[in-house]
């Protein structure tokens, strides 16, 4: 884990005022600190600072490598779900595999070209309820908005982890349309800066609803959604005094008839059927004084 920047300033002026050199040379006193020694504008102040910085971003820079080493290794491991949930954002659609590898084939394409094929932009992998059954839950991107991706690519995608998927493996994926999360709030408002519909009066935007539609997006894909968080995100919105959910529920497309089913009511958290969820509306956010 990289060190923080103090400590590393720290570690380097503690160093340089224990010096026996420079202390003679400095003509310094051995019982003070570097700060009580040099002023924030001197000039070895600032060389410290320097160099503490550039050793600070480089040690970021050599966690996130060995981070990304890491899960690249535990990634490659066959077999495992999350080399599962790798090979299905390595879909390419309309490509074919290299014989005997589960490697697509990408002779005398543009980088261009296999970036369009890549339809599958969040992916999420689980063990089924029963032995053997591996769940998939993917989606595609359509104007900047996760989507289900089309039902000629789902087939595709079903042939592909069909030819790669390891032996006494079933393969399930879900491509469906997003759950549908229904949201009673009630908000507090400021009235010098909301209106009863919840805009703000100096600008007409609606700051809640905006903020909500923000925390769909951070909400990782196959993602825990947390009533509290929910709340915390709400809670700083300028003209918000008090958030409160009075309550949520969703509803989730049934497969058998692929149709959305009855919402059902959730008190702390819930995970989506389909990996995210969609705010349908806004009007059940009431904002009282």
């Amino acid at each position: 884990m990289a060190r923080k920047l103090k400590d590393i300033k720290s570690e380097i002026v503690t160093a340089f005022v224990s010096n026996e050199q420079i202390i003679a040379a400095y003509g310094l006193d051995p019982s003070k600190t570097f700060e009580q020694e040099f002023s924030l504008v001197s000039f070895e102040n600032v060389v410290f600072n320097s160099i503490a910085y550039v050793i600070y971003v480089l040690e970021l820079l050599f966690q996130q490598h060995k981070k990304e080493v890491t899960e690249q290794l535990y990634n490659q491991k066959s077999g495992r779900l999350p080399w599962y949930r790798d090979m299905a954002l390595q879909f390419q659609y309309g490509f074919d595999l290299l014989v005997d590898s589960d490697e697509f084939d990408n002779t005398n394409k543009t980088a261009e070209e296999i970036a369009i094929s890549k339809i599958i932009k969040y992916a999420a992998v689980n063990d089924g309820d029963n032995q053997g059954v591996i769940i998939v839950k993917i989606a595609g991107e359509t104007d900047n908005k996760l989507a289900p991706i089309t039902t000629l690519g789902k087939e595709s995608v079903e042939q592909y982890f069909e030819e790669i998927k390891y032996a006494g493996s079933r393969v399930v994926v879900i491509n469906y349309l997003p759950d549908l999360l229904y949201l009673s709030i009630q908000i507090q408002r400021d009235v010098l800066v909301l209106d009863s519909n919840g805009q703000s009066k100096i600008d007409g935007t609606k700051p809640v609803e905006d903020a909500l539609q923000e925390f769909m997006k951070e909400l990782p894909f196959d993602g825990e959604l947390r009533l509290q968080d929910l709340v915390d995100k709400l809670q700083p919105v300028e003209g918000v005094k008090i958030a409160t959910v009075l309550e949520a529920s969703s509803s989730w497309i049934d497969p058998t008839n692929n149709a959305y089913g009855v919402a059902t009511v959730f008190n702390v958290k819930r995970i989506p059927e389909s990996g995210y969820f969609e705010i349908p509306n806004f009007d059940t956010i009431s904002y009282v004084e």
